[in-house]
């Protein structure tokens, strides 16, 4: 029979122990150093997230009749706050119009209206010619002499001559054969609009 030895009781060395929880905090330290990165690696560049971010618009400083561009996804955006004239003056225009009634577009639902917006006065438009992509002139006045005597005011395309209203329907006769587009937006409040 072989004599069985009892474990002996080992007593801790306190250096020992600092060592080890010194080690510990090491690995985990270093775990999280390779760990960040490899994760980080997964998000979307900055270039990225500003090609399809969305845009907030503050409405408050736009005055009546004014126009503000912005920018999203690389494209000038159209903001205008349209007067109570504008809007009359959109009702006269239907017989000019090449598709008044957007029967052709591609519109988001809550453009489907003769204004072409959420509300009324405020005009949301992706200010992209939709002949060849040049970006049109905002010209809200009545009939200017380079523009003919039944040009009621909108946007005008210098490139090749476009005509667009003032809810960026297009006109009869000219190159563009679409109207303008509207972008995807929402008001977050009664001054602030987020588009995309």
């Amino acid at each position: 029979m072989t004599d069985l030895a009892l474990p002996t009781t080992r007593t801790w060395d306190p250096q020992r122990r600092r060592w080890i929880a010194a080690t510990a905090v090491t690995g985990c330290a270093g775990l999280a150093a390779t760990t960040v990165p490899f994760l980080a690696s997964f998000a979307p560049s900055e270039r990225a997230r500003a090609i399809g971010a969305p845009v907030k618009v503050q409405l408050q400083g736009l005055g009546t009749g004014e126009l503000k561009t912005v920018e999203w996804r690389g494209k000038p955006v159209f903001v205008l706050k349209r007067s109570h004239e504008m809007l009359e003056s959109l009702v006269r225009n239907d017989a000019l119009l090449l598709d008044p009634h957007l029967k052709r577009g591609n519109e988001p639902e809550y453009a489907r209206n003769a204004l072409r917006s959420v509300k009324p006065e405020v005009l949301v438009l992706v200010g992209i010619c939709t002949h060849l992509g040049c970006i049109p002139s905002f010209r809200p006045t009545p009939a200017t002499s380079d523009l003919g005597a039944s040009w009621p005011g909108g946007f005008y395309c210098p490139c090749h001559g476009s005509k667009f209203d003032l809810a960026g329907r297009v006109f009869k006769n000219v190159p563009a054969p679409t109207n303008l587009e509207v972008p995807p937006y929402r008001f977050m409040d009664e001054t602030m609009l987020l588009i995309g």
